[in-house]
């Protein structure tokens, strides 16, 4: 039986929820989620801006509430998304409480971002352009605008689209299960609308740091008063004899996964080569269109190096009870034909194979530029490079992590946007250092495992629950420290989690 909503209209009594609680009823039709934060209360929309996660079962941290999917962030006064992967405000409503109780009233109007009413242009740079059309380039657009700078805004990607929602190229969309409408993160009238010049299938071929120039592939050049490069990261490719008729396919655009999708509305068996995140995801997505998978790679578990061998075991698990068959330990020989050939001797049959080997990161441009290189592009704590001015962020910068005390880099969606995010507020004069705990998340058909800090090497991995019960919470621990977290079906300790390592 559905349960009534509550009415937040008609009022609650204001000893019914306790600090840091929320509560999520109506007011009129909409979904609101009241809160009391600090003898304070709030109403914003009960639903994050990014994938439409339940606020209600999200966390309240000083002023803000946090999704518990995929720890957007939203401060409770404003409506606004102050962390990736939001982009999106939250409505907020006036909220009323007399005698012993509390109202949601009228809806308010969008409140203008703090940056944006300051108008404050003093040491703003003349103009600014990102370099590279992924989550890094698109959330720092969006914050420089939030942010009120007016300057022109060049975005140049050597992509033929404009910037997507890259999880989901690997996830739902290549599953069937989500439209091509909803993979670009912003419609295409808001460049126009935020006067943003967007050029795509644009390489930039140089960068001039003491002109500071940009040259391009058609031999043009453009000025820039502050440049942020966010080029990411590259498949990589393995040379692989044999005449494979075009049948080897790489994941990394828009693009990319189309020609996926394309080749298998009509295709019985498929080769993943490599047992990553990205080529497990893929395996899950094709298995649901009924497509039979064979996953090939040289480790003895899958994501042993990443989340250890308990985790991997279990999924691994995950698929082979999807049907998928795993052959471990090998390497493709040679691909010729519908013919793939393995390490050990065995031959498979595959319309097509996708190959999901890791990603380097796209350095060459900034390497060329004489700015320093450390296994990517080195940046400081506010994600500037050796080159004053210059900026870098997401999958191609490495930058001293004050949670880990190393230098790191990682291949984060959502790092990636907070970056962008900080780097653009940097860029702006405002030396923020970039501190955010990297968080990502993986899909697994109806298992989704929630990963937050940063933990390269570990004395032990403490797992509390159980993994076949599809709920458990996994402690990568090293000398007594713990340095991530990682989740099933427990969102909520995974931000306690975050909470707890942003504050020591």
């Amino acid at each position: 039986m559905n349960k009534i909503p509550v009415d937040l209209i008609a009022g609650v009594p204001a000893d019914s929820l306790r600090n840091g609680e929320s509560l999520e009823g109506k007011a009129g039709d909409d979904d609101v989620l009241l809160v009391r934060d600090r003898d304070r209360w709030f109403a914003v929309g009960a639903h994050c801006t990014h994938y439409h996660g339940p606020l209600a079962e999200g966390l309240i941290v000083d002023g803000t509430v946090r999704c518990p999917w995929h720890h957007a962030c939203f401060d409770l006064k404003s409506g606004d998304a102050v962390r990736a992967p939001a982009l999106d405000s939250l409505p907020c409503w006036r909220v009323e409480q007399r005698d012993g109780r509390v109202f949601v009233r009228e809806r308010m109007s969008p409140q203008v971002p703090s940056g944006a009413r300051s108008g404050d242009a003093a040491g703003h740079p003349s103009s600014i352009v990102i370099i590279g059309g992924g989550a890094a380039g698109l959330a720092a657009v969006d914050m420089l605008r939030r942010e009120g700078y007016a300057g022109p805004i060049t975005m140049i990607s050597a992509d033929h689209d404009a910037p997507v929602d890259r999880p989901n190229l690997s996830k739902d969309y290549l599953a069937g299960e989500a439209k091509d409408e909803w993979i670009p993160m912003w419609p295409s009238e808001l460049y126009g609308e935020r006067q943003v010049t967007l050029r795509l299938a644009t390489e930039v071929t140089g960068i001039e740091p003491a002109a500071r120039t940009l040259q391009l592939g058609d031999g043009s050049r453009i000025a820039f008063g502050a440049a942020l490069i966010a080029t990411g990261a590259d498949p990589v490719r393995l040379p692989m004899p044999g005449d494979d008729g075009g049948r080897i396919h790489y994941l990394r655009s828009f693009a990319d996964s189309r020609a996926i999708v394309e080749r298998a509305t009509a295709a019985k068996h498929v080769v993943v080569v490599g047992a990553s995140f990205i080529g497990l995801e893929v395996a899950a997505s094709l298995r649901q269109r009924g497509i039979a998978i064979d996953v090939v790679a040289p480790e003895a578990v899958p994501l042993e190096r990443i989340m250890g061998s308990e985790i991997g075991r279990f999924v691994q698990s995950l698929h082979e009870a999807h049907g998928v068959s795993f052959h471990l330990g090998e390497t493709v020989k040679a691909v010729d034909g519908r013919a793939v050939s393995l390490s050990g001797g065995g031959r498979l049959d595959a319309d097509f194979v996708v190959m999901g080997v890791g990603v380097r990161p796209s350095a060459a441009l900034a390497e060329r530029a004489g700015l320093s290189i450390d296994r990517g592009i080195a940046v400081d704590e506010f994600l500037e490079t050796s080159v004053r001015g210059i900026f870098a962020a997401g999958d191609v910068a490495r930058w001293p992590d004050p949670h880990s005390g190393e230098r790191i880099r990682v291949e984060h969606w959502v790092v990636a946007q907070r970056q962008g995010q900080t780097a653009a507020r940097n860029m702006l004069g405002r030396r923020e250092p970039f501190d955010a705990v990297p968080f990502f998340w993986s899909q697994h058909y109806d298992v989704t495992i929630r990963y937050v800090g940063h933990a390269e090497r570990w004395d032990k991995i403490a797992i509390d629950g159980s993994l076949d019960d599809r709920n458990a919470i996994a402690r990568f621990v090293r000398n007594g420290k713990t340095l991530a977290v990682a989740t099933i079906s427990r969102d909520r300790e995974n931000l306690l989690a975050e909470v707890a390592f942003e504050r020591g």
